[in-house]
């Protein structure tokens, strides 16, 4: 089972590598690359997506290993990356298009959305700060 471990862990630092890039680097490159911020956002918005899948794909590998209560902040970040997938977002193109969604405008829902998202990001450094993977 240690290679199991071995490579969960490897796919957990992963994970964690690229949520925390795409927010730091690739988000903020596309809207100073490319001069059409629409374009920018529908960009990133895929991204993020496709990240919300990466954590749920990841999560589920998770499941069946004898260690995955060790896993839990995993767990949180992939319910957080969920919330922002499929609470949030529908929320905010509601904005985007109306000028607003339940009384707040696309600009606040956005920061909501990103505090989501530092908060997954966060949960998924717990472990590997703690290194919980490393012991036996």
């Amino acid at each position: 089972m240690n290679a199991w471990r071995g490579v969960f862990r490897l796919l957990l630092t992963l994970w964690a590598g690229s949520a925390w890039s795409l927010a730091v680097w690739v988000a903020p490159t596309l809207f100073s690359a490319q001069p059409d911020r629409h374009l920018a956002g529908l960009l990133a918005a895929r991204l993020f997506s496709i990240e919300t899948w990466v954590g749920l794909g990841v999560a589920a590998l998770a499941l069946p290993l004898p260690d995955r209560g060790k896993f839990r902040w995993g767990y949180v970040a992939a319910g957080l990356l969920a919330v922002n997938e499929w609470g949030l977002k529908p929320v905010m193109d509601q904005a985007h298009s109306a000028g607003s969604a339940l009384g707040l405008g696309f600009g606040a829902w956005h920061g909501v959305s990103a505090l989501i998202y530092v908060a997954a990001c966060l949960a998924l450094a717990v472990p590997i700060f703690k290194a919980e993977f490393n012991r036996g």
